[in-house]
Parts: C-alpha cells; sequence; structure tokens
C-alpha cells in the first residue's frame, strides 16, 4: 500500500504569534487615540477620520513621540 503523505502547517505558533502581535499593536493604537480623546466627538470629517486611522496603525510609536495627523482630505464631488 501507499503511504499518504500528509502536509502539515508550516509554522502555526508563528502565525498565532503575529496575529497576537498585530492584535496589541492595533489595541495600543486604540488606547493612544483614546487618551487623546478623538473618540470623544467622533470623525467629522475625512481628516478626522484620517487621523484616528493614522493613530490606531501607529501603535505604540504614539508613546514615542509620534502624533500622526491628517490635516487636509480632499474627497472628489460626484458630478451634477
Amino acid at each position: 500500500m501507499r503511504e499518504r503523505l500528509t502536509r502539515r502547517p508550516a509554522n502555526p505558533a508563528g502565525t498565532r504569534l503575529i496575529g497576537l502581535l498585530l492584535l496589541v499593536w492595533l489595541v495600543i493604537g486604540v488606547v493612544a487615540a483614546g487618551q487623546r480623546h478623538y473618540f470623544d466627538s467622533g470623525p467629522v470629517n475625512c481628516a478626522g477620520f484620517g487621523t484616528i486611522a493614522v493613530t490606531v496603525l501607529a501603535g505604540p510609536l504614539n508613546y514615542m513621540g509620534v502624533n500622526p495627523k491628517i490635516a487636509d482630505c480632499n474627497l472628489p464631488q460626484p458630478s451634477p
């Protein structure tokens, strides 16, 4: 009889570790945005939403002096 070859996952522990680190990174970014009171009034425009997004993506870098902000955001207007 022939033996069946089964594939094993390449590195499930490494994949879980990367996923966990990514989750912790984003949670730290959300905490930083909350401490800067970005969620109090909510994003009123594109620039407000962009500032929240880049703050969350910056994660722990916020505590090392990074203060990302989106100053101007121009969205295309629909044609009449």
